[in-house]
């Protein structure tokens, strides 16, 4: 038995939703992880070049995490268009992050 076009849009939405926040999580994590090498580098006295290919390497995961923050962003903005064709437009809602910030366009 399928399921209604409804329970599908709720699923997806619900799903969605989380991986958003996921990926603002793991960002966040990044960024702490970096600030405290950074910091334990320098509250050791370290020198200044000590774990330098680590640095590089989660800066480089944190861009590959935003990369993939677009491209859900893109994710989301090709769902709304499957919506619309199947049950019909409908806005998203409040703080979806297709509408934080009026005017700020979806990356296509």
């Amino acid at each position: 038995m399928g399921m209604s076009h409804n329970v599908a849009q709720m699923r997806i939405v619900r799903e969605l939703r989380a991986a958003e926040e996921a990926l603002d999580t793991a960002l966040l994590k990044q960024s702490a992880l970096l600030s405290t090498m950074v910091e334990a580098r320098r509250d050791t006295d370290s020198d200044p070049f000590v774990g330098q290919e680590a640095l590089l390497r989660l800066t480089k995961s944190h861009q590959t995490l935003v990369c993939a923050g677009n491209d859900l962003a893109r994710v989301h903005s090709n769902l709304q268009k499957v919506q619309e064709d199947i049950v019909g437009y409908e806005e998203c809602p409040p703080n979806e992050p297709m509408n934080i910030q009026p005017g700020l366009k979806a990356a296509s």
